[in-house]
């Protein structure tokens, strides 16, 4: 493929869990940093845009887990941009083993380039169709996540935004959504199933201070079992600040 970039990683131990294979938070950490690199390589990363006041922010992720690697594997994380989809620019990655041979987890993105002064959405990034790849790790874009009426979201905790929650703009960690998510989930599931599938829909930032409340529902599907967990912020406004659907 064209216009990939490609960074080869060895699993450490901070980003493993009890059972020595990777996280799923960490994944999307990898997958931030490298998506900023490539970026900055093509003249469109966080330098570039932070001149005209303007940021990448992303709106929507989907994942898939093959298969999670273990602490010290090696592996090749590559990433592509796919130009723009609407109001969204679409970008890819794809975690592979050391040989480039076997996906282990793949992934597409959707984000919005958003002026940090007034909020509003930006059309100002130029992205040379030359740097474009249309390959597809995960197809099609992933969609707006929507609860099913009738569905019982009950509130299992809160959480107060602090400082390890926080990135380099000042927001929530896109992260940081995931790992609420994660932790929300019954650990009867979480430390004895292998996530598969996650999907995101990043609806709301939140910062230091705030409390997000964590409403969950989880129900048996033929493909496992699965969880709808939504983040509500704004007291009796009551806004989404995320909402999560995970495959277990």
């Amino acid at each position: 493929m064209d216009n990939v970039y490609v960074q080869s990683l060895r699993i450490p131990c901070y980003d493993t869990d009890g059972a020595q294979m990777l996280k799923p938070v960490s994944f999307m950490n990898y997958a931030q940093e490298i998506a900023n690199c490539h970026a900055s390589v093509l003249g469109f990363g966080y330098d570039d845009l932070i001149r005209t006041r303007t940021a990448w922010v992303l709106s929507r992720m989907h994942i898939r887990f093959n298969r999670m690697p273990l602490w010290r594997d090696n592996v090749k994380l590559s990433t592509w941009h796919k130009g723009p989809e609407g109001l969204f620019y679409i970008r890819d990655f794809r975690l592979a083993d050391a040989d480039g041979g076997e996906d282990l987890v793949v992934a597409t993105t959707s984000w919005v380039v958003l002026n940090i002064d007034t909020r509003h959405f930006s059309r100002e990034v130029l992205l040379d169709e030359d740097s474009v790849c249309r390959d597809n790790a995960l197809t099609p874009s992933c969609g707006k996540i929507r609860i099913p009426s009738g569905t019982d979201m009950k509130f299992v905790t809160g959480h107060t935004v602090s400082y390890s929650d926080l990135d380099l703009n000042g927001h929530a960690n896109n992260a940081m959504y995931l790992l609420w998510a994660m932790d929300a989930i019954d650990r009867d599931v979480t430390l004895s199933t292998p996530l598969k599938e996650v999907k995101i829909n990043f609806n709301h930032e939140v910062k230091a201070g705030d409390c997000v409340g964590i409403h969950v529902c989880g129900t048996d599907v033929p493909e496992g079992r699965k969880f709808l967990v939504e983040g509500r912020t704004g007291g009796q406004e009551n806004k989404s600040s995320f909402l999560a659907e995970l495959l277990f």
